[in-house]
């Protein structure tokens, strides 16, 4: 089989490269906000005394700040950002509409990020599921995020190259669906044009519904399609080879594509969504675990030959390892999925857990070995400033992400046990309050890994910042063509 071999380098200078370097700097800022908001947070589930009894700080309100920050904030830069650095390389073409609709896109991004944090700590949601900002900040990031896609399809369009590079596919994906996503969540109608109220046009069940159709999606195409591109361009270019099998990611993407968007109900069991409905979510959530699985082993066969990278190139062993995350989170989402399963996981830290084995494994580790990737490229640098401090970064890191997980897959298995527990006479062995109290060390181990990730993430920081400010700048390392695997 033959793959499909990516574009000869253009001059830098005929690429907007400025605009990928504030979004690398936006990203790593909010990723150190997130990190140190949840560090924080996992801290007052520990000693409830840090809530001060402060409502700006109090844990409802700083939850959806650290939750939007790590995924929207931290994984929305380095998304818009690699996609605008992939498309211009595999596609040699500058990006379509000019500078300033690029720079329209980060600004107006960065703004929506921060009057969404202002109105989390001041209570002023929509006070859903999600806590999503009120009607006008939805606009207006619909709007941003409009001319991010008529920037990106428009490089497409005028692409030099005939392929459309797979990266590309994905990251169209992931675009389109969540304004789609985006658009159905949202709808509200305001109390009046001079009031942030509105309410929504959903109710009950159907609220419920749409929420999780919504949230899982946003894991599908936000957390997982928009990250599969990243994985689909750097990986082959850390390790310098074709990607596996073009075949496989042909199927990889359409399956996905096709089979996420059925299988939110599954967050919805034992609920008053009808039976029917529930059973569909599971049986596609089930069936997500064979694309799921295809896409982790075209990304590690794609080292075939080029293991011993490995041992040399740190960045490139974040990039590895987080496909394993993807591969270890895809397994156990649709083992959770399953009644039974869920009946014991759902509500209890298992949950936490699961999530946070793909965001921080996962999103955060693909997105740390991208950026590695990048800087050295968008800097003019001949090489990153310590291989030594990717090496820490990367061990610390994976100590944070493993203490992380393990505490919540333990912590979270026995607060279900505890919760379904019945004595000789068939009331509850254990009261609520019993439950929280077990789960004291679990959150205190939960903590420190917490920490470890935000200490790795600041070695991170340090070593890009030294990296950017060399004096003495060589030119970017050559970027070979890749050859067509047989």
């Amino acid at each position: 089989m033959t793959d499909i071999v990516l574009p000869l380098r253009r001059e830098p200078s005929s690429y907007n490269e400025a605009v990928v370097r504030a979004f690398v700097i936006a990203a790593m800022f909010w990723g150190v906000v997130a990190f140190l908001v949840g560090l924080y947070l996992a801290l007052e589930l520990t000693y409830p005394a840090l809530n001060l009894d402060l409502e700006w700080i109090s844990f409802g309100r700083l939850r959806p700040v650290h939750t939007s920050a790590a995924i929207f904030a931290f994984g929305g830069n380095a998304l818009l950002g690699t996609s605008f650095f992939v498309v211009q390389r595999t596609c040699r073409a500058r990006l379509w509409g000019g500078d300033a609709a690029a720079w329209f896109v980060f600004w107006g991004y960065q703004f929506f990020i921060c009057m969404a944090a202002w109105g989390y700590v001041t209570g002023v949601t929509q006070s859903r599921e999600y806590a999503e900002p009120e009607w006008y900040l939805d606009i207006w990031l619909t709007l941003v995020w409009v001319v991010y896609l008529v920037l990106f399809l428009g490089t497409i369009m005028k692409r030099e190259e005939p392929h459309i590079y797979v990266a590309n596919w994905f990251y169209l994906a992931f675009i389109v669906t969540v304004a789609l996503l985006h658009v159905v969540n949202n709808l509200a109608m305001p109390v009046s044009i001079y009031s942030s109220k509105s309410y929504s046009l959903f109710s009950g069940v159907q609220d419920a519904l749409t929420q999780w159709w919504y949230g899982h999606n946003a894991v599908g195409f936000f957390l997982t399609a928009g990250f599969l591109g990243m994985m689909y361009y750097f990986v082959p270019k850390q390790a310098n080879r074709p990607i596996y099998s073009y075949r496989l990611s042909i199927v990889h993407f359409w399956a996905l594509i096709f089979l996420y968007i059925w299988a939110g109900p599954h967050h919805l069991h034992y609920t008053a969504l009808p039976d029917w409905a529930q059973t569909l979510g599971m049986v596609f959530s089930l069936m997500l675990w064979m694309p799921s699985w295809g896409g982790m082993i075209n990304g590690l066969m794609t080292l075939s030959g080029a293991w011993e990278k490995l041992r040399t190139d740190p960045a490139l062993r974040f990039s590895v390892t987080a496909v394993g995350f993807y591969g270890m989170s895809t397994f156990e989402g649709p083992v959770m999925s399953i009644r039974q399963v869920n009946a014991l996981s759902h509500y209890t830290n298992w949950t936490i857990g699961h999530v946070h084995s793909g965001a921080l494994g996962w999103v955060g580790f693909i997105s740390f070995g991208a950026i590695y990737y990048l800087v050295p490229v968008l800097w003019r640098r001949e090489r990153l400033y310590s291989q030594r401090l990717v090496e820490w970064h990367y061990w610390i890191a994976t100590i944070g992400i493993v203490l992380y997980i393990v505490a919540m897959w333990v912590g979270g298995i026995m607060q279900g046990l505890m919760w379904r527990a019945y004595d000789q006479l068939g009331f509850l062995q254990y009261s609520f309050v019993e439950s929280v109290a077990a789960l004291h060390p679990f959150y205190l181990v939960r903590a420190i890994g917490g920490a470890c990730f935000l200490v790795g993430a600041l070695l991170m920081v340090f070593n890009l910042w030294m990296t950017a400010r060399r004096e003495t700048a060589a030119a970017a390392p050559a970027l070979p063509l890749l050859q067509a695997a047989e």
